[in-house]
């Protein structure tokens, strides 16, 4: 019987190895089991709102780091881009940056929400009413409403009170997208159509004409609108305030001269909602695959990123409620 002992022993030994690190359930880094941190692969497409771009691409670099075999592409181009894309299966997951349409969730849309942010109205740094009016007294909506909505002929001094006849140049996006969107609600309109003003393309494209227009005002995500090592305005950009509560004045809270004093007002509730609003990320039906661990990532571990990049967390309850939808 020894023998037989002997090679039963053997036989254990070549199984327990065989169920070892890569066979067993056993938790690795971030949460994930050993098996999946080994064998998640493939690629991963993503495409659309620029908001997203910058948290999506980190995101995209720090997932790569814990599944080698997995690659992110992300291009952006706009909301409505992102949620074509995916309803038509060019990519597996869409950057969204305003309200999923309930037409696109006949389609098919399938969507959680995964950071905040908010659109904000900027200026060309040279603008001759801003430091000594504007950034004091700050804008009411109503001002923005005659710009955007209205399609009104302003003068920078019409709207601070003095005699400079400078005639102000308004901006807007020519590209499908929820900044666009977002902002023409906060106006009273429904759709990105209703706004007045030159169309440019994208995020970038948009601060890059107000900087060089020193009478121009556009809008811009906040991440488009700060610079990211600084925490201030954009070179040659400023970001209009808000005169929330039009006392006037530019009150503590409604300051936003840095990035960090912008994230506090949307934090706070003080910067209105719209045009703070919530970020999405779409797919087709359901997500599947490596994009689906993906994104119960991004829900989970994933949100430690969040603030560094300059956006704002969810509340805890929408992380659990979409961590369910999954």
């Amino acid at each position: 019987m020894k023998p037989l002992v002997k090679g039963c022993a053997f036989l254990i030994l070549l199984l327990l190895l065989h169920l070892g690190p890569s066979g067993c359930d056993q938790k690795g880094e971030q949460g994930q089991t050993q098996s999946t941190a080994t064998y998640l692969q493939g690629t991963i497409r993503v495409s659309g709102a620029w908001a997203l771009y910058p948290m999506m691409v980190q995101w995209g670099e720090e997932f790569g780091k814990l599944h080698p075999k997995v690659r992110v592409d992300i291009s952006a181009g706009g909301a409505g881009k992102g949620v074509a894309d995916t309803l038509s299966g060019l990519v597996d997951i869409g950057m969204v940056s305003r309200e999923i349409s309930p037409e696109e969730i006949k389609q098919g849309a399938f969507f959680v929400p995964v950071v905040k942010d908010a659109v904000l109205a900027t200026l060309n740094d040279g603008n001759p009413v801003f430091a000594k009016s504007l950034l004091s007294r700050g804008v009411k909506k109503k001002t923005f409403v005659d710009l955007w909505i209205n399609g009104t002929a302003l003068t920078w001094g019409e709207i601070v009170g003095t005699d400079t006849k400078s005639r102000v140049q308004v901006y807007t996006r020519s590209d499908s997208c929820g900044a666009a969107e977002t902002w023409a609600q906060y106006l009273g309109g429904k759709r990105q159509e209703d706004l007045k003003g030159v169309g440019v393309y994208g995020d970038p494209g948009l601060a890059e004409a107000v900087r060089k227009d020193v009478f121009g005002i556009g809008y811009n995500n906040l991440n488009y609108a700060y610079d990211a090592k600084t925490g201030l305005p954009l070179q040659g950009l400023q970001i209009i305030p808000i005169d929330v509560n039009e006392n006037g004045k530019v009150d503590p809270e409604e300051d936003l001269k840095t990035r960090t004093k912008a994230l506090q007002a949307v934090r706070s509730g003080v910067y209105p909602a719209p045009p703070a609003r919530d970020l999405y990320l779409t797919t087709k039906d359901r997500f599947k695959g490596p994009a689906k661990e993906f994104i119960r990532w991004i829900l989970t571990d994933g949100q430690k990123y969040v603030d560094e990049m300059g956006y704002i967390r969810l509340k805890d309850d929408q992380i659990q409620e979409a961590l369910k939808k999954l």
